[in-house]
């Protein structure tokens, strides 16, 4: 895989096979089909992800689950006679409105934003020393911003619900991100869509389906300033 790098003069021992098969009970065992709310298969699918096996796999999730987010996407706008720049979503979506329909829901089989990206969310942000060690953070990173830029922009464009997974993995990336930049000697350049929602200080009312009420509000543009310009 093109993340895993060595460390020093000694190189990382990988083992395709068990990446296989973690990636394979991960789909399996956690999801919309499993028992339990989407919150508490969290912890438990992040367990399952322990070593640098466990690591690389969470890099695996987040990079297929952003390509197949972004080819969703680039097939309903080519259905709309626009254009899909995965660098920045907002003028798409802002274009589009509501036609555009959320792609986080439309991913490779087997993988949830709430569950399964959320618990690779969980890894690469737990240990980001380790992280940056073992993987390429670059790719990472963009993966890690897509999949907020996607979320936040059909929040605010697409009248996607705001509930509240949504907010918890929009708010971990966040946090992921900024932990795995501050393991960085160099971190790149935030990105556009990033810094246009740092300008803005617009809250969301978060809603929880299981009492059908709003049990919260949040600023995006404030987390995201305080986090990543600290």
């Amino acid at each position: 895989m093109r993340w895993l790098r060595g460390l020093g003069r000694r190189r990382v021992q990988m083992d395709p096979v068990r990446q296989q098969e973690l990636l394979r009970e991960l789909r399996q065992r956690f999801g919309p089909h499993a028992p339990g709310r989407f919150a508490d298969q969290v912890p438990a699918a992040a367990t399952l992800l322990e070593g640098l096996d466990g690591l690389a796999v969470a890099a695996t999730v987040l990079h297929e689950f952003a390509d197949g987010a972004y080819a969703n996407v680039a097939a309903q706008s080519a259905a709309l006679g626009l254009t899909a720049d995965r660098r920045n979503y907002r003028p798409l979506w802002e274009a589009a409105g509501k036609r555009l329909k959320s792609p986080l829901f439309a991913a490779p089989a087997g993988l949830h934003p709430y569950v399964q990206v959320a618990a690779a969310v969980t890894v690469v942000g737990g240990r980001p020393a380790e992280t940056v060690r073992v993987l390429d953070p670059l790719p990472l990173l963009a993966h890690m911003f897509e999949v907020l830029d996607l979320t936040i922009a059909g929040w605010e464009f697409g009248r996607v619900l705001v509930d509240v997974d949504g907010a918890t993995l929009a708010v971990n990336l966040i946090t992921a991100a900024t932990a795995i930049r501050g393991e960085m000697s160099d971190p790149p350049p935030l990105p556009a869509p990033t810094r246009a929602q740092m300008r803005r200080n617009n809250s969301v009312n978060v809603l929880d389906p299981a009492v059908s009420r709003i049990v919260g509000q949040w600023n995006p543009g404030k987390q995201m300033r305080e986090c990543l310009l600290a």
